[in-house]
């Protein structure tokens, strides 16, 4: 069994509190990614988990056992670095062995748990290498054999990622989701890379300020934020925001007044007494549209990239709010310097209040499979 219980964790460095109270539970098998950026406690709570890190208040349960006196090797845990962490003067074989060597485990039942994992890996071939003989994806891939062969409930990866080229971080996101399959392990997986958590994690949790913003599945965080934070933390570009006015509310949703005086209402659930209030309109750059739409905004690229398949701009919709991202298809006739329509469809809006919550969306149930808006249980 592989069980994870957060309940009301915290820590504190002196009188700075830096993980404030956080509760959570992973099932046997889930894949659960940390992700938030830099300094938001993702690392110190898997720290936390791993026994690195003593906790200052609350209970960290494994397979329900309090594991928070045992030291890591005791916890069932095994933790893959952001560096290697390899023996240079070890071959492959031994470095995976290691930690087997440390429990005096007997040749025979070494060599057999070696070779299982190293067919996992697709690294049978290179047992007899040093780490300075290998590439950085097959050095990560001894680091994570070495995790393999103890067998934990819980592997734990503290952006096992970072250190390789964008290429090989795609090759090996790949290959970290197979291997996930194959064992059908419990993984608890830190990245500040939205894009490593939306591709290979069944539930994403989403850490701004030592707490949880949100914990959902990949699309339950794309399509149904629950906050302006997590709305701008999720996707890429990142969502646009707009200030706009609430002019009406009613069962078909909340009207609103874009800056240019135009309206539109976008269809999620009203609330009494927002008439007049001060709201905040977002809007993905992939849905936006080139000169069609429930509303338009007329607005002056100042940048503009041609990637092939899509076509970027960059403009501002007002001079007060920040740059305005467009992602729209790879022929769009956009001039830097030009004016430009740039067309908003209601549906595909998104809308928070004075405090940043965001309203509940109106998602027909046709367009998108509910099960994966549901985060698992």
């Amino acid at each position: 069994m592989g069980q994870l219980e957060l309940a009301g964790v915290r820590k504190s460095f002196g009188t700075v509190e830096v993980i404030k109270g956080v509760s959570l539970d992973v099932a046997h098998g889930e894949f659960v990614v940390f992700v938030g950026p830099s300094g938001c406690g993702k690392s110190t709570l898997l720290r936390m988990i791993a026994g690195l890190e003593e906790i200052t208040d609350g209970e960290v349960r494994i397979d329900g056992s309090r594991v928070n006196d045992l030291p890591p090797v005791k916890r069932g845990i095994s933790m893959v670095f952001q560096s290697y962490a390899l023996y240079p003067h070890m071959n492959v074989y031994e470095n995976i062995a290691f930690p087997l060597r440390v429990e005096k485990m007997d040749n025979k039942t070494v060599e057999e748990k070696v070779h299982r994992a190293s067919k996992i890996l697709h690294l049978d071939e290179r047992l007899k290498h040093k780490p300075g003989q290998l590439s950085g994806g097959q050095r990560q891939r001894v680091a994570i054999g070495r995790a393999i062969v103890r067998e934990p409930s819980v592997f734990l990866f503290d952006e096992p990622l970072s250190n390789l080229d964008a290429a090989l971080r795609a090759e090996m996101r790949v290959e970290l989701s197979k291997l996930h399959s194959a064992l059908d392990a419990t993984m608890i997986y830190v990245t500040h890379d939205q894009v490593e958590a939306m591709t290979m994690a069944d539930r994403i949790v989403v850490l701004d300020g030592g707490q949880i913003a949100q914990v959902g599945t990949p699309l339950e965080l794309y399509h149904k934020p629950s906050n302006i934070f997590v709305a701008g933390f999720i996707g890429n570009p990142k969502m646009n925001f707009i200030k706009v006015k609430c002019t009406a509310s009613s069962d078909a949703g909340v009207t609103v007044e874009l800056p240019n005086g135009a309206q539109m209402t976008v269809p999620v659930d009203a609330r009494a007494g927002i008439e007049g209030q001060a709201l905040t309109l977002g809007i993905r750059p992939e849905h936006v549209k080139f000169g069609e739409g429930d509303a338009r905004l007329q607005a002056v690229p100042s940048v503009i990239e041609r990637l092939g398949i899509h076509t970027v701009v960059y403009t501002q919709i007002d001079e007060s709010e920040g740059t305005f991202t467009a992602l729209l298809e790879g022929s769009a006739p956009a001039k830097a310097g030009q004016a430009i329509d740039i067309g908003l469809n209601a549906g595909d809006c998104h809308l928070f209040d004075e405090s940043g919550v965001a309203f509940e969306r109106h998602i027909p149930l046709t367009e998108i499979d509910p099960s994966l808006l549901t985060a698992a249980s």
